[in-house]
C-alpha cells in the first residue's frame, strides 16, 4: 500500500492473529521528498518495505539475532546534473580563476583606537544604580483565613514576608517569600488538626500606589480532623492507668500537634518520676481517614524495668562517693524518681567545683525481693578551676567609697573545705580577714564557718579598732538552689577599742570592750530571686544574747525583725515594701559599745540621710546611736529591657529608749536607676531628705550591687 504524498498516516489495519506479523505491516508515514513536488510517485511500495523488515520470532526467550555485517561504505562520485539545471557562475571582475575576491578596506574611523575611559567613572556605577532601583521594591502583606483559628499571631511571627520588612530586591524575591508563607500557613493549619488545609498567595499592585505591591496569603483550613481511636502499645505498667491518665488523648479530641507533643512529653516525664528510668517512647503513628475526617493514633512505649535506687558510683575528681552521698536526697531502696537525680546534679553544680559533671542511672541487672530492678547512680565528674578572685565596690554619701577584694580556694581542704582571704579598703573602713569554710558539712546545704578578722572604722558615730573571732553554722540559699527557710547560729568573740561620747564629762572618751555573743537568725523566703525579687515575701528574725565586759559584765539581748514583700503589677512594674524594727534590752545605752548600738540612715536604711545620722546626737552634732530602731521603705521598680527606673520613699529613726516610739520619723525620697546584668542589678540611687535638719545634705548618692531590699 502506498503512503499518500500528503504525509498523513494511513489507517492502521486490524490484526487478525496474536502473532507479531501485524507489527510488520503497520504503515509508517514518510514525508514526500522535495524532489517530487507533485507527490504522485511513492518512494517505496508496501511489498518492498515489508520485505526489508527483519523476521520476528514468537518466542520471547529466544536469543537475539546477530547483527549482519555491512559492507564498508564507499563514497561514490556524485552524478553531474544536466547542464540545463546548473546556473552559470559569473566570475568576479578582475579576479583570476581559482582565486578569492579581494576584501574591501574598512572605513578610516573604524581603524582609529578607542578613546581612554574617564578615570572618575567606576565600572560598577551602572550596576549599582540598577541594584538600587531593584532594591526599591516595596510590598504590603495580608493574611486571610487564619484569624478564625487563632493562628494569625503565629503566622506573623514566622512569616518570611514579615521578616523581610516590606522590602525586597525584586519581584522574584517577593514571590519566593510568598511561596514560603504558603507552606507556613499549611504547616500551622496541620498543627491545629486541619490536614486538608491549603494556601495560595496573590501579588498585585496597590491601586493607590503603583510602586508598591500587595501580597495576600489566602488560607483555607478545610475540615477539622479528630482522634478516631487512641491505642497505647506497651507492657503492663504500675499503676495500670499511669500512661492513659497522663497522656489524656481521647477519641473525638482535635488532633493538635502541640497537645500531642505535650501529652507525650508528660508521659515520658511521669514514667521517669514513678520508677521507670529506662522508658522510651517510640514513634507515634496517626492514620488519617479523609472520608470520616478522623485519625487513629498509636503510641508504642518501651517501659524497661521498674526500678529502685541503689548506691552511688563515682568516677573522676573532686569528690569521693562518701561526700556525694551527703548531697543526695534519696536512700537506697526508694522508688526511682528523675527529680531526685536532677536534684543531685544541681547540688553538685552548686559547689562550683566542676568543669563538667553528669548524673545518670545505671542498670545493675540485679533485682530487689519485690521484683523491681536495682539501679545505681553514676556520677562522672571533671574538676574545674577551684581558685578565684572577686571584688565589689560601692559609694554612698556619709560612708564614702568602699571596695572589697576576695581570694577563694574552694577545695583547699577536701572535700569542699575553702580558704577565703578578704581585704577591705575605703575612705572610712579598712580591714582584713581569713576564713575557713566547710560547705555541705555533715549535711547537705549546711555550712561551717570560722573567721578571724581585724579592722579599723572611722565614722562620725565612733572610731574603732576591732578584732573578732566568729564561728557559725548556717543553712543558706544559693543562686542555683534558693530555699524557703534558712538559718544560722554561732558565736562571736570581739575585742574593740572605741571612742564614745561621755555625757558625764561632756567629752569623747576611748574605751576597750570585750563582747561575747551567741547570734541566731531564721528567715522564711517565698521570693523568686535572691538579688532581684519580683514576687513573694520574706520574713526575718535575728536574736543575739550578748554580754559586754568593761569592768563588769553586762548581759543584754539584741533583736531585729524585718519583713519585705514584692507584688508584680505587670511584667515591667513591681511594687516593693519593707519594714524593720529593732530593740536592745537589758543594758543602758552608754554601757553599750558604740559599734553595737542601732543607727539609722544610709543606703541600706533611710536614703536621703547620711550613714548612721538618724537618732540621738551629742552636743557636737555627732550621732551617738540608740537602743531601738524602726524603718520602712516603698519602691516602684519599673524595668524596660536591661534598664530600670525606681522612685522610692523611705522613713524611720532610731531612739535612745529600748523600744521604738514610732514617732519623729525622718522621710527621704528619691529616684534610682538600675542596670540589670546576669549576676544581679547595679543600683544607683539619688535621694533627698524631706524634713531636713540643720547639717543634713540636700542630696545623697548610693551606688551598689543588688536591690535595696
Amino acid at each position: 500500500m502506498a503512503v499518500p504524498a500528503t504525509g498523513q498516516a494511513a489507517p492502521t489495519p486490524t490484526p487478525t492473529s496474536t502473532e507479531a506479523a501485524p507489527q510488520q505491516s503497520k504503515p509508517v508515514a514518510i514525508p514526500t521528498p522535495a524532489t517530487d513536488p507533485q507527490g504522485s510517485t511513492p518512494v517505496i511500495d508496501d511489498k518492498d518495505f515489508n520485505a526489508a523488515l527483519p523476521k520476528l520470532s514468537n518466542d520471547i526467550n529466544a536469543p537475539l539475532e546477530p547483527i549482519p555485517q555491512e559492507a564498508p561504505f564507499t563514497p561514490q562520485t556524485a552524478a553531474t546534473p544536466p547542464a540545463s539545471t546548473v546556473p552559470p557562475v559569473t566570475p568576479a571582475p578582475n579576479v583570476a580563476p581559482g582565486t578569492l575576491p579581494p576584501v574591501a578596506e574598512p572605513p578610516a574611523e573604524l581603524a582609529q583606537p578607542l578613546p581612554p575611559l574617564d578615570p572618575n567613572v567606576k565600572p560598577n556605577d551602572v550596576a549599582d544604580t540598577v541594584a538600587d532601583k531593584a532594591a526599591e521594591v516595596r510590598y504590603d502583606t495580608a493574611v486571610v483565613g487564619l484569624d478564625k483559628l487563632g493562628l494569625e499571631g503565629s503566622f506573623k511571627s514566622l512569616s518570611s514576608l514579615k521578616k523581610g520588612g516590606g522590602k525586597a530586591a525584586n519581584k522574584a524575591m517577593v514571590s519566593a517569600r510568598a511561596r514560603e508563607d504558603e507552606a507556613l500557613a499549611i504547616r500551622l493549619m496541620k498543627a491545629q488538626g486541619y490536614y486538608d488545609g491549603s494556601a495560595i498567595s496573590t501579588i498585585e499592585p496597590v491601586p493607590t500606589d503603583k510602586t508598591r505591591l500587595r501580597v495576600t496569603v489566602n488560607a483555607t483550613p478545610g475540615p477539622l480532623y479528630r482522634f478516631g481511636t487512641v491505642t497505647i502499645d506497651s507492657g503492663p505498667v504500675v499503676p495500670t492507668d499511669l500512661i492513659v491518665k497522663n497522656l489524656n488523648l481521647n477519641p473525638g479530641d482535635p488532633i493538635e500537634a502541640d497537645r500531642v507533643q505535650g501529652a507525650e512529653a508528660n508521659v515520658s516525664l511521669q514514667l521517669g518520676q514513678t520508677g521507670y528510668p529506662f522508658s522510651r517512647l517510640g514513634t507515634r503513628d496517626i492514620l488519617l481517614d479523609d472520608k470520616t475526617f478522623t485519625g487513629d493514633y498509636t503510641l508504642p512505649v518501651d517501659l524497661g524495668p521498674r526500678s529502685r535506687f541503689g548506691d552511688v558510683v563515682v568516677t573522676g575528681r573532686p569528690f569521693n562517693a562518701k561526700h556525694v552521698r551527703v548531697l543526695r536526697r534519696f536512700k537506697p531502696g526508694d522508688l526511682y524518681d528523675t527529680r531526685l537525680t536532677d536534684d543531685l546534679r544541681k547540688a553538685l553544680v552548686a559547689t562550683s567545683m566542676y568543669s563538667t559533671v553528669s548524673v545518670a542511672p545505671v542498670d545493675t541487672g540485679r533485682n530487689n525481693p519485690d521484683g523491681t530492678r536495682i539501679v545505681d547512680i553514676a556520677v562522672d565528674q571533671t574538676i574545674g578551676k577551684t581558685r578565684s578572685v572577686s571584688g565589689t565596690a560601692g559609694y554612698s554619701t556619709g560612708q564614702g567609697f568602699r571596695a572589697e577584694g576576695t581570694f577563694t580556694a574552694r577545695n583547699a581542704f577536701p572535700p569542699e573545705g575553702a580558704f577565703v582571704g578578704t581585704l577591705i579598703g575605703g575612705t572610712q573602713e579598712q580591714g582584713a580577714s581569713v576564713t575557713f569554710r566547710r560547705s555541705n558539712w555533715l549535711q547537705r546545704d549546711r555550712t561551717l564557718t570560722l573567721s578571724l578578722a581585724a579592722g579599723h572604722s572611722n565614722y562620725d558615730a565612733f572610731n574603732a579598732n576591732t578584732i573578732q573571732l566568729i564561728g557559725r553554722v548556717s543553712y543558706d540559699s544559693t543562686p542555683i538552689w534558693q530555699k524557703k527557710f534558712t538559718y544560722y547560729y554561732g558565736f562571736e568573740l570581739t575585742g574593740t577599742n572605741e571612742t564614745a561620747y561621755d555625757f558625764a564629762t561632756m567629752d569623747r572618751q576611748r574605751g576597750t570592750y570585750f563582747i561575747a555573743a551567741l547570734p541566731v537568725m531564721g528567715q522564711f523566703d517565698t521570693s523568686d530571686d535572691l538579688l532581684n525579687p519580683t514576687r513573694g515575701y520574706r520574713v526575718k528574725l535575728s536574736l543575739s544574747p550578748e554580754t559586754s565586759v568593761r569592768g563588769a559584765a553586762r548581759p543584754y539581748l539584741r533583736s531585729l525583725a524585718e519583713a519585705s514583700a514584692y507584688y508584680p503589677v505587670s511584667t515591667s512594674l513591681v511594687l516593693a515594701g519593707r519594714v524593720r524594727v529593732g530593740s536592745i534590752v537589758g543594758i543602758e545605752r552608754d554601757d553599750l559599745a558604740p559599734s553595737r548600738r542601732y543607727y539609722g540612715g544610709g543606703g541600706g536604711s533611710v536614703r536621703g540621710y547620711g550613714y548612721q545620722r538618724l537618732g540621738p546626737f551629742d552636743p557636737n552634732g555627732d550621732p551617738v546611736g540608740g537602743r531601738s530602731l524602726n524603718e520602712f521603705a516603698l519602691e516602684a521598680r519599673y524595668r524596660f529591657g536591661n534598664f530600670g527606673i525606681v522612685p522610692f520613699l523611705d522613713g524611720g529613726n532610731s531612739y535612745a529608749s529600748s523600744m521604738p516610739k514610732f514617732n519623729d520619723w525622718r522621710l527621704g525620697a528619691g529616684i534610682g536607676g538600675r542596670f540589670y546584668t546576669n549576676f544581679g542589678p547595679i543600683r544607683i540611687d539619688v535621694a533627698t531628705p524631706l524634713n531636713r535638719r540643720p547639717g543634713d545634705s540636700r542630696i545623697a548618692l548610693y551606688i551598689s550591687i543588688g536591690q535595696a531590699f
